[in-house]
């Protein structure tokens, strides 16, 4: 239990810090949208470095370290999608593309433990 605070102060703190250096980088231009989109994409990042930090130590009712990785590569794609709209001046298409991609991948690395399972 110790553990899980720990990482959830962590993570927290990773969260203060990634909106400091944003705002301390965006807000006198006033781009609140890409400092909201690149705190939502770096914070998915963090949270898939933390799956690798669950993973090494697991815990028995905690959320296990692929659902872990999988909600910050959901965050990163989010984000992402929504920095590109804003690069590309609204073009949805390159955004769109991006959220695709993400979920056929999740949905390739979802299948391919219970493919291996069938085949043993």
């Amino acid at each position: 239990m110790a553990n899980r605070q720990q990482l959830d102060l962590l993570t927290f703190g990773v969260l203060i810090v990634i909106v400091a250096i944003l705002l301390l980088t965006f807000a006198p231009s006033g781009q609140w949208d890409r400092m909201i989109s690149l705190t939502i994409t770096l914070l998915g990042a963090w949270i898939m470095a933390s799956a690798g930090i669950r993973a090494r130590n697991p815990s028995k009712y905690e959320r296990g370290a692929y659902s872990t990785f999988v909600m910050g590569l959901l965050l990163l794609a989010v984000g992402g999608a929504w920095l590109v709209n804003i690069v590309t001046n609204g073009n949805l298409i390159f955004s769109i593309f991006l959220l695709l991609i993400v979920i056929g991948l999740l949905a390739i690395v979802t299948a391919l433990p219970t493919m291996r399972k069938k085949q043993q």
